[in-house]
């Protein structure tokens, strides 16, 4: 199959029309209707339809783009592979929960920046389920998450461990067991099921008072400073923002505090330089 009919393809199906995809392809709309035409003859389907001078994906035309988005990625590898060294540039698509990505990412995306200003990075952020749904889906090279994925299409390892600390208002007694937290209530990220199913398995049938749900770090540090309730947060983050004058910190049992992050990638997806790099940035973090 023609790579570059299947380039032209995928730029129309994902701008939605000729016009868009020719000026994005930087070529003129002749071309792109004729190669279009040709591989909807060639594949004998129809890949959109015509309606009122918009182009619409058919079912045909989507299982198409999911083959075509990788055909054209293992393309991308092939020729990377075979060309050698080099600096590391294109594409980097980086998926992580909302806790990995505020407590971890800031000083990597910077370092390896640095390093290599020519890899273009994109941060998806979302619970684990949507993380691991996007990668399966291959709309990201990597993810970053605080569990293992347990999936034969992905690849996985350890990339290192951070410690979780119990934070309360300044004020808030010395917790010497779970009774002590009884009354609380439990301030969470709104996607990080994780950390919120470690406080409560931690709590062994103590359930808090209340879950309350936040977008944002600063508001959780903000309202458990003022006395709202407690939470859970990785010790790196902490420090990296100077939170312990603000608030209390308490070090949990070695089972619940452990908060590992796992790195994840497509396993078919054997070599990816700007990808490869990034691991070994993650590695030595």
């Amino acid at each position: 199959m023609d790579l570059q009919a299947l380039k032209i393809f995928k730029a129309v199906a994902n701008e939605g029309g000729i016009a868009r995809a020719a000026n994005v392809l930087n070529c003129v709309q002749s071309n792109v209707s004729t190669r279009l035409r040709q591989l909807e003859s060639r594949l004998g389907i129809q890949l959109f339809h015509r309606r009122n001078g918009r182009l619409v994906i058919t079912s045909e035309g989507l299982q198409l783009l999911d083959y075509a988005e990788r055909i054209l990625k293992l393309a991308d590898e092939a020729q990377s592979v075979v060309r050698g060294g080099g600096e590391p540039a294109g594409k980097l698509r980086i998926g992580a929960t909302e806790v990995t990505v505020t407590a971890h990412l800031p000083r990597l995306l910077a370092s390896f920046h640095r390093r290599f200003p020519k890899v273009e990075m994109t941060i998806e952020t979302g619970s684990i389920e949507q993380v691991m749904k996007a990668i399966l889906a291959d709309r990201l090279d990597i993810a970053l998450l605080p569990s293992r994925v347990m999936t034969g299409e992905l690849a996985e390892e350890e990339a290192f461990d951070d410690e979780l600390l119990l934070i309360t208002d300044s004020n808030h007694p010395a917790v010497l067991s779970t009774a002590d937290l009884k009354d609380c209530s439990f301030l969470a990220f709104r996607q990080d099921g994780f950390h919120r199913a470690r406080f409560e398995n931690w709590l062994a049938g103590v359930k808090p008072k209340i879950t309350l749900e936040f977008s944002a770090l600063e508001v959780i540090i903000a309202c458990v400073a003022a006395g709202m309730g407690v939470s859970l947060i990785p010790r790196s983050l902490i420090e990296s923002r100077n939170l312990a004058s603000l608030i209390k910190c308490h070090t949990l049992p070695a089972d619940i505090a452990s908060d590992p992050v796992r790195i994840a990638w497509r396993k078919e997806i054997v070599r990816h330089r700007a990808r490869d790099e990034f691991i070994r940035c993650l590695k030595g973090h």
